[in-house]
C-alpha cells in the first residue's frame, strides 16, 4: 500500500507529545543497515492526495506513569494484556500528514527537528520549498520542532496557519518554559506570515479546522472533504492506539486540561465511530490511519488495511 506521492503525479491525480528529551528517537529511514522503513504512505480521499510521513519512532518505558494516570497497575495490565501489547514498554510514533488540495501542497506539523520531515516528503517527492501551507494543530516541541533549520524556515514559501487560543497562551509563556521558548524560538518568527484561526475556519478548499482543546489550551482537529468523502486529522486527541482508546477517561501525562481532553476525546471518537469516518493520528502506530469502533464504554481503534486505496 506504500507508494510515493510526487507532486506532478498528486496534481494530475487530483487536477508529543513533548517527548523530543525523554527519549531517543530511530529516525525514519535510519536503521544502521537494515531494511529501510516506509516512510511515506499515500492514499486518495475522493479526489484528494493524502500522504502520511513518519518523521521519527521513539520506544519508552512505564507507559502506565503517561496514559494511565488514574488507572490502578491492575486495570492497566489486563486492557494490556487483552490487546495484546506489554505493560511495561510504549512505541512512539511522530507522523505529519501532506494534503494536495488541487491548488495547494498544505503539511500538518512538522515533527521534531532531526530531519525526518525533509526525508519523508523527499520519499513522497515534495521539496520542502513546495510546501504552500504548513497548519501547526498545536505547538508541543514533536510538531513545532521541524520550522526551522538552522536558524532558517524550513518551508520558505509557505504561509502558516494555527490556533489563535494556542498561539495566544504558549507566546505569553515567561523566558524559561520549555514549549514557550520553542514557539519564541521558531513561531514567533512566523507569526507576519501566519493565519490565526477559530473553530469552524476554512485553512484551505476542503479543510476546516475543529477545536477539540484540553491536550493544550488550543489544540485543533481538521477535517478534510472531498466528494462525498470525509476524514479527521486527529493531532494529538488520542495519544496511543489502545489506551487512550479502550479507556478514554484515563489521565494523560501530557494533556494540560485533563476534563477539557477527555471531554475532547469522547466528543471526537464518538463521531468518528457513529459516523464511520476514517482518522489519521499523529501518534498512531505507522502509516496512522484508521477506523473508530464503539467498544464497551470506550472505543476500539481499527487501522486500515485497503479501505482507502480507491
Amino acid at each position: 500500500m506504500t507508494v510515493s506521492l510526487s507532486r506532478r503525479a498528486a496534481l494530475a491525480g487530483a487536477a508529543a507529545l513533548p517527548l523530543a528529551g525523554a527519549a531517543t528517537p530511530l529516525l525514519a529511514g535510519a536503521h544502521g543497515g537494515r531494511a529501510e522503513a516506509p516512510v511515506a504512505h499515500s492514499f486518495k480521499l475522493a479526489e484528494m492526495p493524502v500522504t502520511t510521513l513518519l518523521d521519527a519512532s521513539a520506544q519508552r518505558e512505564e507507559p502506565k506513569a503517561i496514559f494511565g494516570g488514574n488507572a490502578s497497575d491492575e486495570e492497566f495490565a489486563q486492557v494490556s494484556q487483552e490487546n495484546f501489547i506489554s505493560a511495561g514498554t510504549v512505541q512512539f510514533y511522530f507522523t505529519p500528514t501532506l494534503v494536495d488540495t488541487g491548488g495547494e501542497l498544505v503539511l500538518f506539523d512538522t515533527g521534531l527537528g532531526n530531519g525526518g520531515i525533509a526525508r519523508a516528503l523527499a520519499a513522497a517527492g515534495v521539496t520542502p520549498d513546495q510546501i504552500n501551507v504548513v497548519v501547526i494543530t498545536h505547538m508541543h516541541p514533536d510538531h513545532i520542532g521541524g520550522l526551522m533549520t538552522d536558524g532558517a524556515p524550513t518551508f520558505p514559501n509557505a504561509r502558516y496557519v494555527t490556533g489563535a487560543e494556542e498561539y495566544n497562551f504558549w507566546s505569553k509563556r515567561d523566558p524559561g518554559d520549555r514549549v514557550g521558548d520553542l514557539v519564541a524560538q521558531n513561531m514567533t518568527p512566523l507569526a507576519e506570515k501566519t493565519t490565526f484561526v477559530d473553530d469552524g475556519a476554512s485553512v484551505a478548499p476542503g479543510i476546516t479546522a475543529m477545536a477539540s482543546f484540553g491536550h493544550t489550551p488550543g489544540h485543533m482537529c481538521y477535517m478534510l472533504e472531498s466528494g462525498n468523502r470525509q476524514l479527521v486529522l486527529t493531532a494529538d486527541l488520542a495519544n496511543h492506539y489502545v489506551w487512550s482508546f479502550a479507556r478514554p477517561d484515563w489521565e494523560v501525562k501530557f494533556d494540560m486540561d485533563k476534563a477539557a481532553a477527555t471531554e475532547s476525546r469522547r466528543r471526537v471518537l464518538g463521531m468518528l465511530a457513529a459516523d464511520k469516518l476514517p482518522m489519521i493520528g499523529y501518534h498512531m502506530p505507522f502509516p496512522a490511519a484508521g477506523f473508530v469502533e464503539p467498544r464497551g464504554e470506550g472505543f476500539r481503534y481499527v487501522p486500515v488495511s485497503y479501505q482507502l486505496m480507491g
